[in-house]
C-alpha cells in the first residue's frame, strides 16, 4: 500500500518539533551543568554518584539526538531514543508530583525546589506525553521531507511519497 504523499510532510514537522526542543532543552543546560545536576538531584531518584554524570551528560544527549532528528539522520533510532527520554521524563516528573515534591522539572534549564504552587506537572506530563506520539509517529513513518538520509520504508514496508 502506497502510503499518502502528505505523510511525509507530517514526518518532516514531527522530526522538526521534536528535534528542535530536544536541541533546545540541552543547549539550554549545557552552559550550565551544576544547575543540570541539581535539576536530576531534585527528583530524589537517583544514587548521589550517579547525579553528576546524569546531570552534565543528559544535556550533551539531548543535543545530539535534535541535531539527527533535525538534520533527518537515522531518524527512527533518534525518534525511539527521544521516546525513551520521553518516557523517562514522564515517570520522573509523576514520582515527584506523587511524592509531593516542589520542584522545577529543569527540563528547559533551572530545576530544583520550587515553592508548592509553582509546580506544573500536568503541563510538564502533556507535554512531554505529546513529544512521546510525535517520537512514535517517526518511529512508524521516519520518511520525511527535506531529511539528509532517506529512510523509504515503515514497519508495513510501504513506500513514502
Amino acid at each position: 500500500m502506497k502510503r499518502r504523499g502528505w505523510f511525509g510532510w507530517v514526518s518532516l514537522g514531527a522530526r522538526l518539533l521534536l528535534g528542535g526542543v530536544m536541541l533546545v532543552a540541552g543547549a539550554l543546560k549545557v552552559s550550565d551543568p551544576e544547575t543540570a545536576a541539581q535539576a536530576v538531584r531534585a527528583y530524589e531518584l537517583l544514587p548521589a554518584a550517579l547525579v553528576q554524570p546524569v546531570g552534565w551528560g543528559l544535556p550533551f544527549l539531548e543535543i545530539a539526538i535534535g541535531l539527527l532528528l533535525v538534520v533527518g539522520f537515522g531518524v527512527r533510532a533518534s525518534a525511539a531514543a527521544a521516546g525513551v527520554f520521553m518516557i523517562v521524563f514522564i515517570v520522573a516528573v509523576s514520582s515527584a508530583w506523587a511524592r509531593g515534591l516542589s520542584i522545577d522539572c529543569g527540563c528547559f534549564g533551572g530545576g530544583g525546589e520550587v515553592a508548592p504552587g509553582q509546580t506544573k506537572y500536568l503541563q510538564e506530563i502533556l507535554r512531554d506525553a505529546g513529544l512521546l506520539v510525535l517520537a512514535g509517529w517517526l518511529w512508524l513513518y521516519p520518511a520525511s521531507k527535506f531529511a539528509v538520509v532517506a529512510e523509504s520504508q515503515g514497519p508495513q514496508g510501504a513506500t513514502a511519497s
